[in-house]
């Protein structure tokens, strides 16, 4: 059968396409104009304070290109096995930079998190298969560096929480290392790719629908490893109340959806890795980020800590957190 849609219907669908995935339209405490400059500020404001107070190693290039570098954060104590904390920043693959991206650094490096903030080439000067080149290069450089690390967390926001689960797809062995990968955090991030090819994000990226069915992770956990190198390695997939509905669909799909005829199930709890879902109370698409900078934020807590991720983090030990252990949607 051959469904025939006018060309109103398709700008219809094609607005609301837009719409649902422009982030600052769905704030709920400042205009769109005061979040992207609010979280701009805040971000650089982070930056400037963690360079300022914290030991540091900055511009650090993990490659040959221009664009190959990381910004590493070290707490005082005096140390290379440090568990690790890898942050790529979003901004659509074409906003952003490492240098006002340290939102979480003072939070955590007081806490014996050692943190990397991940530089790489935006577009339209990157596509998005060298941003996901360039961020496993990033974690590899990473675990050689430190190969006493006491493990490597992920950590994405938005698009780059996109590129952090691309790492589920890794063959790490044409990288000649695993890394030490305990877990992972993805904050609102977009999984399948394909609805943003008819937007205006689409516009400095230049995605055919073919390249964004193959970096979206959604369509490619069937070739995932079957268990991480840790297996009892996390996944915690966090959306905020406030974000899109679409934003909401993609973070709840990635972690669960059921098979259908036209889509299999292929999900983080069908293809074995330890996944939880969490949707963060009245925060929207920018505030669960800059709230990072706060020492009492939800996710910056060591105890009572209610994600098990991040519990991981400072605790070592991983075999006690599990998805069934706390309630989906509770904080």
């Amino acid at each position: 059968m051959i469904l025939l849609i006018s060309a109103s219907q398709v700008s219809r669908i094609t607005g609301e396409l837009e719409k649902q995935y422009t982030p600052s339209k769905w704030t709920v405490r400042l205009g769109a104009e005061e979040t992207l400059k609010t979280f701009s500020q805040i971000g650089s404001q982070a930056t400037s304070k963690a360079r300022a107070t914290r030991r540091s190693q900055l511009h650090v290039p993990y490659g040959d290109g221009k664009g190959d570098k990381i910004d590493i954060y070290f707490p005082d104590v005096a140390s290379e096995a440090w568990p690790f904390l890898v942050f790529v920043h979003g901004g659509y693959w074409q906003y952003g930079s490492k240098d006002e991206s340290a939102f979480m650094v003072n939070p955590l490096t007081a806490q014996g998190v050692a943190v990397v903030v991940v530089a790489y080439d935006i577009a339209p000067k990157g596509t998005l298969d060298q941003m996901v080149d360039q961020v496993a290069r990033s974690t590899v450089f990473v675990q050689k560096r430190y190969p006493c690390n006491e493990g490597i967390y992920l950590c994405g926001h938005s698009a780059g929480a996109h590129l952090a689960a691309m790492m589920l797809l890794t063959n790490w062995t044409k990288h000649g290392v695993t890394p030490n990968l305990r877990g992972f955090l993805l904050i609102s991030g977009i999984y399948d790719l394909e609805p943003i090819v008819s937007t205006s994000v689409n516009a400095p990226l230049h995605m055919t629908l073919e390249g964004a069915r193959r970096n979206s992770p959604q369509w490619h956990l069937e070739a995932a490893p079957v268990k991480p190198a840790d297996p009892a390695c996390p996944v915690l997939v966090i959306v905020g109340q406030h974000d899109s509905p679409e934003f909401h669909r993609q973070s709840r799909e990635f972690y669960q959806r059921h098979a259908s005829s036209h889509f299999p199930a292929q999900t983080l709890c069908t293809r074995g890795w330890k996944a939880s879902f969490e949707e963060l109370h009245d925060v929207d698409h920018f505030e669960i980020i800059w709230n990072l900078t706060q020492e009492d934020d939800v996710l910056n807590q060591v105890e009572p800590w209610p994600f098990p991720l991040v519990a991981a983090i400072h605790s070592g030990q991983h075999g006690p957190f599990s998805p069934i252990e706390f309630e989906e949607g509770s904080f």
